[in-house]
């Protein structure tokens, strides 16, 4: 894992989390050469000179991309905007909930991540799917050079990702070229759903997971015998659940195995493994409606994967990192061990030789990103070569 911030495992996971998504090593240089003493800093200080780092190149970015437009260059202003999309989410998130200027900047984000979108020429596009009154968006991406009905993965948050960020992060490209679409989904708990909606998470995922798996099946452009689901990090745990409860998924995959997140909270609360996010447990009473830790306790009781899993009789694949500081890796082959009537049940686990060996492989996504998308096609009727 890169370490820029050494005594600042939250701030480097976002560095990382930047780099996978795109972001140039000159501008990660410059934004972070005048914040290591602000790393040392209590959360609230810290994390205010982070974003006020972040957000300049991001802004110096949208200004450059303007250059760009000015003489018919979208394909290079895409680029740039998409970039400072990517530091204008990495500075977000890092924000306690109610922070000044917070949702301001989110929907920055949202509207210059979405003008480079449009402009990068991949026919992705963002989607609206129907559940309980309100909604759940989501970002559609085709397939490459498939007529008729695709194969589709969708793919669903961890605890603090949102929908952009997992685009930007590869996964959908990586399919597309592989003959297999995306759905891209802000699952109850992350992204719009709950900043823009405050619908929150729940720990009985095919609660929402039935519904989008309808709205896809009745696309005349999405095959319904060949959707997947896959989830990073906590959507390790999401993934799982849905394709147990949702038989009509024909594949799953978990980057992540986020088996038991119930005794991961417990740990935390101990001081044992690092925290994904400043301000850790005020995040997660806001992503699961709690009132306070208690009530939050309460909730990530039912956060475990035990007497679920045998329920799964689709392929399924368990990534792992060896050396997650984050989820142990026990959890994997936990999750392996149980997946007693999959047909094919695979795990991997990511280590010294292969790379990727830190939490969702976020020291260098590509081992994991090639593993997926090739197990997914495999399954799907993709192609990998």
């Amino acid at each position: 894992m890169f370490r820029y911030f050494p005594t600042n495992y939250v701030w480097d996971l976002s560095v990382n989390l930047s780099i996978e998504m795109g972001a140039r090593m000159g501008e990660i240089a410059e934004m972070c050469l005048p914040l290591a003493e602000a790393a040392k800093a209590p959360d609230a200080e810290g994390t205010r000179a982070f974003r006020e780092g972040w957000e300049r190149m991001a802004d110096r970015l949208c200004g450059l991309a303007q250059d760009d437009l000015a003489r018919g260059r979208t394909l290079s202003a895409a680029g740039k905007l998409m970039r400072a999309a990517n530091y204008m989410i990495i500075a977000e998130r890092m924000q306690a909930h109610g922070a000044e200027g917070r949702v301001a900047l989110y929907r920055r984000h949202l509207a210059t991540f979405y003008q480079a979108l449009a402009m990068g020429g991949t026919g992705a596009h963002r989607v609206e799917i129907p559940y309980a009154g309100k909604h759940l968006a989501g970002i559609f991406v085709p397939a490459a050079g498939v007529t008729g009905p695709q194969p589709l993965l969708v793919q669903v948050n961890g605890f603090d990702s949102t929908k952009e960020m997992r685009l930007m992060a590869q996964l959908p490209g990586i399919l597309a070229r592989r003959g297999v679409a995306s759905l891209v989904l802000d699952q109850p708990g992350t992204g719009e759903a709950l900043r823009l909606q405050d619908i929150v998470a729940r720990h009985d995922a095919e609660h929402w997971a039935t519904p989008v798996y309808e709205w896809l099946a009745a696309r005349a452009d999405v095959d319904a015998a060949r959707i997947g689901m896959e989830g990073v990090s906590l959507g390790g745990y999401y993934a799982p659940r849905a394709v147990a409860f949702e038989p009509r998924f024909a594949c799953g995959v978990s980057w992540g195995a986020n088996h038991d997140w119930r005794d991961v909270q417990k740990r935390r609360l101990e001081r044992e493994g690092d925290f994904p996010v400043p301000h850790y447990w005020a995040h997660a009473c806001w992503v699961f409606g709690a009132t306070d830790v208690d009530d939050f306790m309460q909730k990530a009781e039912h956060m475990h994967l035990d007497g679920v899993l045998d329920r799964i009789r689709v392929p399924f694949l368990v990534t792992h990192g060896k050396h997650d500081t984050q989820i142990p890796v026990k959890w994997a082959h936990r999750t392996y061990e149980q997946l007693v009537n999959s047909p094919r049940r695979e795990l991997v686990i990511f280590d010294e030789r292969t790379g990727g060996v830190m939490h969702s492989s976020v020291d260098n996504s590509g081992p994991a990103l090639d593993c997926i998308s090739d197990f997914v096609a495999e399954c799907l009727g993709g192609r990998t070569s």
